[in-house]
């Protein structure tokens, strides 16, 4: 199937006006769409809050609001119109009424409720529907959507803070601040699009952090906070702890915890969950399976190394954010991560995708291939 130089334009910039929901739209994707007249953008919208407008709705009423007519349009978008009834009515069938003329598409969407029904109900009506364009690229914008749907978990980001000596604190514990304040305010953007943050009671009860959103792009954050999550195998979480009080919800998993821990949790705030392994450990993997149940597309990890090390070995970690400042603090600091291999042969080989300055500090994504 071939497509034009407008439509790969059209489309890229169908990716990009997705990114404007990213942050917003959990559960549901973070789709864009376009919609072009002759060769003439007139409208454009990105998916809304769960229950609110989908892009492709938002870029009827762009176009709307700018009086343009779309009958005989092209619209643009990153995956497939939805054609069931949902939180919203579907948007096959609102493309239709508004008389579109053809849905140039990247993906199929995944979900049973959808999973080419869009299609079909936009060719029944004498639409012509395209598939394909850019496919590569809207996978890697839907990456956290698509694993809960085809995988049934979350996309796990692991991020770590380190010094070149690969070291994440002092012996003490002591770790703020390896990075610059630029590595930092990046961090926050990534706990903004991330649907839950997730921790171990190890680090709560060192560095009492919030794992809350305070401030994106300079300007005080005013919008959904990810869900906090704590793995608490040994029964420590403090009920004291500061996230618990914080804006936004948190979740406590843990194995074999005492009743009266669970009660003591549950007074404090969190929902408490227990999942068990067969060693009396969180069992990572049924952790995964519960968020991706909750509709938790992303989880981002900021843990110490004994959790990272649970969770690189575990071979459910799909991302690593590696931010590395120009310092060496020593062989007494604490590594990055805990594990051990007994011969070369089981190194973990994430490939490298992205490396960037973010000002004094180098920070680099790895992925692992599943």
């Amino acid at each position: 199937m071939s497509f034009s130089p407008d439509d790969h334009r059209h489309m890229a910039a169908a990716l990009r006006i997705a990114e404007g929901g990213r942050r917003i739209s959990t559960p549901n994707p973070s789709v864009g769409c376009v919609l072009v007249q002759a060769d003439r953008v007139v409208g454009i919208g990105h998916s809304q809050q769960a229950g609110g407008p989908h892009a492709e709705v938002m870029a009827m009423h762009d176009a709307a609001s700018r009086g343009e007519t779309i009958a005989g349009a092209t619209a643009y978008v990153t995956l497939e119109p939805c054609a069931h009834q949902g939180r919203t009515p579907p948007c096959a069938r609102g493309l239709i009424e508004a008389g579109v003329g053809r849905v140039v598409a990247a993906i199929e969407d995944p979900n049973p409720l959808v999973a080419g029904k869009g299609f079909a109900m936009l060719r029944e009506a004498g639409v012509s529907v395209q598939v394909g364009l850019m496919a590569a690229e809207a996978r890697e914008s839907l990456r956290g959507f698509l694993s809960r749907i085809e995988r049934g978990r979350p996309w796990l980001r692991l991020k770590i803070a380190a010094s070149l000596d690969g070291k994440v604190a002092l012996a003490n514990g002591e770790s703020q601040w390896i990075t610059g304040p630029e590595a930092r305010a990046d961090v926050q953007r990534w706990r903004a699009r991330s649907c839950a943050m997730l921790t171990g009671s190890g680090t709560v009860r060192l560095d009492d952090p919030l794992l809350t959103v305070r401030e994106v792009d300079g300007q005080p954050w005013n919008g959904r906070q990810p869900l906090r999550v704590v793995l608490d195998s040994r029964a420590q979480m403090p009920v004291t702890a500061k996230m618990l009080t914080a804006p936004g919800k948190a979740l406590v998993v843990t194995a074999n915890a005492p009743a009266a821990h669970r009660v003591a949790l549950e007074a404090a705030g969190a929902e408490v969950l227990a999942l068990p392994d067969a060693h009396g450990r969180v069992d990572l993997a049924a952790t995964l399976q519960a968020l991706g149940q909750r509709g938790i597309n992303e989880v981002t990890v900021e843990s110490g190394a004994r959790l990272n090390g649970a969770w690189l070995q575990s071979g459910l970690v799909d991302e690593v954010v590696l931010y590395q400042a120009p310092v060496l603090l020593g062989g007494d600091a604490r590594d990055l991560a805990d594990f051990s291999l007994t011969s070369l042969a089981e190194k973990l080989a994430p490939k490298v995708v992205d490396i960037r300055q973010v000002g004094a500090d180098m920070r680099y994504t790895l992925r692992f291939t599943h």
